[in-house]
């Protein structure tokens, strides 16, 4: 068994306007619990806020996952995150859903957070919407944290598939590519996730299992 330990982070944030919800993506947060979880690591799950963590009604499936039960169980009443949160964890993963974009991008707990993960060159994941959380974090000289690196979430093109890119602050992917980084991504509503070094991205729902991998290769590595 494994001794590492994983911080996972997720969102609060429970609307996109008066009649469209939104919050966490399920899969996005139960398929790497699990996977980290089967690789014997230690996890944490914690949110910008704490207390109980909203899922997006459209994430939900029809028939409720026997598979994701211990995942969903642990969203009832997560723990809020804090400034401790930065030692004591191999890995920091960020699941999505468009709340990420509310709550993730200015949280001053998340960026310091984020910031000694990456001072310190441990893993930070992310997936679909997850990489809201890595815009505004910087190293301590001021460089933004994805600027020269390989980076991916939901795209542009996919945003407005959805019909949603003029209730979000800011599309990801400009955002990602204004901050320096190298955005690379597939095709719209396929699997793509890439890693540089010991940052992991992943582009929609469909890569949660592929971050997830990534992710545990580079903690192996």
């Amino acid at each position: 068994m494994s001794n590492e330990r994983i911080l996972m982070v997720l969102t609060n944030h429970t609307k996109i306007t008066d009649d469209h919800k939104t919050g966490l993506w399920l899969e996005e947060f139960a398929v790497p619990y699990n996977t980290f979880k089967e690789q014997g690591y230690d996890v944490k799950v914690t949110s910008i806020d704490g207390g109980e963590v909203p899922l997006d009604p459209n994430s939900i499936p029809e028939e409720e996952k026997d598979e994701w039960k211990d995942a969903q169980e642990e969203l009832k009443n997560t723990a809020k995150l804090t400034k401790e949160d930065s030692e004591g964890f191999d890995a920091v993963f960020l699941p999505g859903g468009h709340g990420t974009m509310f709550d993730f991008p200015d949280s001053e707990t998340l960026q310091l957070v984020l910031q000694e993960h990456a001072e310190a060159d441990k893993v930070i994941g992310s997936v679909c919407h997850g990489p809201a959380g890595l815009v505004n974090v910087t190293y301590k000289d001021g460089t933004p944290l994805v600027k020269g690196k390989k980076v991916n979430g939901f795209t542009d093109e996919e945003e407005k598939d959805m019909g949603l890119d003029p209730h979000m602050p800011f599309l990801l992917e400009t955002k990602l590519r204004e901050k320096g980084g190298d955005f690379v991504s597939g095709d719209s509503w396929s699997d793509f996730s890439v890693r540089d070094g010991n940052l992991v991205t992943g582009q929609n729902p469909m890569s949660s299992q592929s971050a997830a991998n990534k992710v545990v290769e580079a903690l192996q590595s």
